[in-house]
């Protein structure tokens, strides 16, 4: 069947007539300064067998007390490589780590009892820098990501002889086996704005897990894309390209300049999606996936320009704007990311898109970045669900706000989404991952901020509790 994303302005068809959306209220619990050497704080599991939080970051995991936000245990993860992420089910932790000093090499997941904190059985080996991981809803399987781009080189274009294949690794997680590598070849491509072009592979990011196991959605950052994979077959069916947001509307208004003035506007240019961060989630039998919109390009940035350089000679205020030389022509201008995120329908087409709302709440809070203005704004990278009496929330994390901040959204009914509030955390900077856990009755959102402010030696896991606003 042929699909395409067409749509870049919100859909007014609405469900049904919802009840008035109930506000919430955010109480700051505890802040983890992870003090270990090197160790950073950039992606949180919670494990309700032993009311931890499990913190992945470069070289290793750090346990925390989720009531006290004390360590447990620094679990050092050296002797395999560097890891990425941490994934829990039912008592069993899936560490994903990327080899090292090469990370072109397979990587490998390292399973954990989550009671003992000691590792379960061999490491798995998997794809090239694998860089996130996900249980299926009954725990059966283990999605990998191996995002598989080559080593970096400081000021120079990559190498790309030995670019390894983007895949995603499917483990059986009663053998603790790989039954399946997902790969890229040979599958249908649809939608608009696909990225071929950039001289590199299709490179997976983060997975969701469709709630019935059914099917799972793979962002592919780089190629402004997603991808299904059938989990009936284990293969990918189709590659949906995400089209382009047009910040010339007055609801996209943005900020193109890092002139130390904020200055919102409607200007002749496009922002390609480039999701990071999936969630997905349904409504009245529909699946719908929550998008943080980053956007990003090359490490090596071989791929970007500036929109006042020839042959664009974009003028101002356009000129300082960052945008993809592969996708850019003069007076077509198409940066990196679309400062927003969105929800999408299982077919790709999208039905909300939060417009401006994300740089310009950061700008009302103090919190926005001007230096960030001409590349992607405030940067969504993460997304949370939590669901509270019937009610479905959605946290989206700022990686680039001067203190971490977080929005929040209700969106219970995805053609009707209401922004509710900005938990904004003075002294901690970049949140990376988040996760939305229930502990004794009581709701609660985990915040991983890669940066501390001032830039010191420890990163900081944050815990808020959150509860419904009493009338």
């Amino acid at each position: 069947m042929t699909r395409y994303v067409l749509m870049t302005m919100l859909l007014a068809v609405p469900l049904a007539a919802a009840p008035a959306t109930e506000s919430l209220s955010f109480t700051k619990v505890w802040t983890h300064g992870h003090a270990t050497p090197r160790q950073i704080s950039e992606i949180p599991a919670f494990d309700h067998k032993t009311s931890t939080i499990w913190v992945a970051g470069v070289v290793g995991v750090d346990v925390l007390d989720a009531a006290a936000g004390t360590l447990v245990e620094h679990i050092d993860v050296t002797a395999y490589g560097l890891v990425n992420s941490v994934a829990i089910h039912n008592g069993l932790a899936a560490f994903v780590i990327e080899a090292a000093p090469d990370r072109r090499l397979p990587g490998v997941v390292v399973f954990y009892d989550t009671r003992t904190r000691q590792p379960i059985g061999d490491p798995v080996t998997v794809g090239a820098l694998p860089d996130m991981l996900t249980f299926t809803h009954d725990g059966s399987r283990l999605l990998v990501a191996n995002e598989a781009t080559p080593n970096p080189i400081a000021d120079a274009p990559y190498t790309l002889t030995q670019d390894p294949p983007g895949t995603v690794s499917i483990i059986d997680v009663e053998t603790r086996t790989v039954i399946a590598t997902a790969g890229f070849e040979n599958v249908p491509r649809l939608g608009t704005n696909l990225r071929t072009n950039v001289g590199m592979d299709f490179e997976p990011e983060y997975i969701a897990v469709e709630k019935d196991g059914s099917r799972a959605f793979v962002t592919i950052q780089e190629a402004n894309a997603i991808a299904v994979l059938d989990l009936s077959t284990n293969a990918f069916t189709e590659i949906i390209g995400l089209g382009g947001k047009d910040f010339s509307l007055p609801e996209n208004i943005f900020d193109p300049k890092d002139n130390n003035t904020v200055d919102f506007v409607a200007a002749n240019a496009k922002g390609l999606y480039m999701p990071d961060g999936i969630v997905s989630y349904k409504v009245r039998g529909q699946t719908y996936l929550v998008l943080a919109n980053e956007g990003d390009y090359r490490e090596d940035n071989v791929d970007r320009s500036a929109a006042g350089s020839a042959p664009y000679s974009a003028a101002a205020p356009l000129d300082r704007l960052r945008i993809s030389n592969r996708d850019s022509s003069p007076g077509n201008l198409y940066a990196a990311g679309a400062r927003s995120f969105s929800i999408r329908d299982a077919e790709g087409t999208i039905v909300y898109d939060s417009g401006s709302i994300l740089d310009t709440e950061a700008h009302k809070r103090g919190v926005y970045d001007d230096g960030r203005s001409r590349d992607k704004g405030v940067e969504p990278e993460g997304v949370a669900l939590m669901d509270i009496a019937g009610r479905t929330y959605a946290f989206v994390g700022l990686e680039r706000t001067t203190s971490s901040a977080i929005a929040v959204f209700d969106i219970t009914n995805p053609y009707d989404v209401d922004f509710l509030d900005m938990i904004v955390t003075p002294g901690d900077v970049s949140p990376e991952g988040l996760a939305a856990f229930e502990l004794r009755g009581n709701f609660y959102l985990a915040i991983a901020n890669e940066i501390v402010a001032p830039v010191a030696a420890t990163t900081h896991t944050t815990l808020y509790r959150v509860d419904r606003a009493k009338h």
